[in-house]
């Protein structure tokens, strides 16, 4: 839709310059250099657009992958919470074993 827009406009642009003006200020090759630089800001704002789209996929995937990261530092702790009960349950069995 902004692409037609702007297309639109510089052909009203024109239009209204090949109007007012004598007809050889605005040369057939100057019409295609604008055509062609319209061409080229149009391009690079699709791949500014398609960059903005993948940068926000990026920050998406990172934001999953930081979730993700911290669930298994979370599950981590809790097996190594569970492994030092276990050590300190197997050191009172020894030391009971022991004092017998």
């Amino acid at each position: 839709m902004g692409r037609k827009l702007q297309l639109g406009a510089l052909l009203a642009v024109m239009a209204l310059a090949a109007g007012c003006a004598p007809a050889y200020h605005i040369t057939e090759q100057q019409i295609a250099d604008l055509r062609m630089r319209v061409e080229s800001m149009e391009a690079a704002a699709d791949e500014a657009n398609a960059a903005s789209q993948s940068a926000n996929s990026a920050g998406q995937m990172a934001s999953q992958a930081q979730a993700t990261a911290d669930e298994a530092l979370a599950a981590a702790n809790a097996a190594q919470a569970a492994v030092d009960a276990t050590n300190e349950r197997m050191d009172r069995m020894f030391e009971e074993a022991q004092a017998k």
